[in-house]
């Protein structure tokens, strides 16, 4: 499974942007997909992740301003991103997991970056 990021960008505080990621290769295989985040003192964060079956999940820091969704057409997730924050400063890494083999798959980091 390949995936490849893109969206990232500089943006002001309460601004928006929208992350997209899309998969290609054996895609049959992936229970769920979603949003890491690395910020500036490097820890790293689920940001928001959806299943198969398009339930969602969000970090308690990201409900209510983000939301994850999915084009099975295009293979591609997106996370929409609304009232940004600096906080929400940091590298956004989609991933995709299957659960049988215990696989996760990465994709590249983008940057998004909130001035205030």
């Amino acid at each position: 499974v390949q995936l490849q990021a893109s969206g990232g960008g500089l943006v002001q505080a309460g601004g928006s942007l929208k992350l997209s990621c899309a998969f290609s290769g054996s895609i049959f295989e992936i229970d769920a997909k979603g949003w890491y985040r690395q910020g500036p003192g490097n820890q790293r964060e689920l940001v928001a992740s959806i299943t198969r079956a398009e339930a969602t999940n969000y970090a308690d820091s990201v409900k209510g301003r983000f939301t994850i969704s999915g084009d099975n057409a295009k293979n591609t997730i997106y996370l929409q991103m609304s009232s940004l924050k600096s906080e929400d400063t940091g590298v956004y890494h989609c991933y995709a997991r299957n659960e049988e083999l215990g696989r996760i798959y990465w994709g590249q980091g983008t940057q998004v970056t909130v001035s205030s």
